[in-house]
């Protein structure tokens, strides 16, 4: 599993995408996945690798994730359980 940070065009801004996801998945092709999956059709700006957490935004995303251990959505709070196996 990899741990990736995604970014979006409008309108998932809007849409409480702002500071873009989290998502632990097998690959680029599985992340972009589990965002349409969880978030329905919303355009990808971007998908980068997080190689240490500390380099995310200190002051929302590191007190407000969830588990990056486990395959699916980990940032917004929220959509934890999208990706899992008890869903997949």
């Amino acid at each position: 599993m990899k741990v990736y940070w995604l970014k979006f065009l409008e309108p998932a801004v809007s849409q409480g995408l702002g500071l873009g996801a989290g998502i632990t998945a097998r690959d680029l092709a599985d992340a972009a996945a589990l965002a349409q999956d969880t978030f329905g059709e919303v355009r990808i700006a971007s998908i980068d690798p997080v190689d240490d957490v500390s380099s995310l935004d200190q002051g929302h995303v590191r007190p407000n994730m969830g588990n990056i251990l486990i395959r699916g959505v980990w940032f917004p709070l929220g959509y934890e359980i999208s990706g899992t196996p008890q869903t997949r």
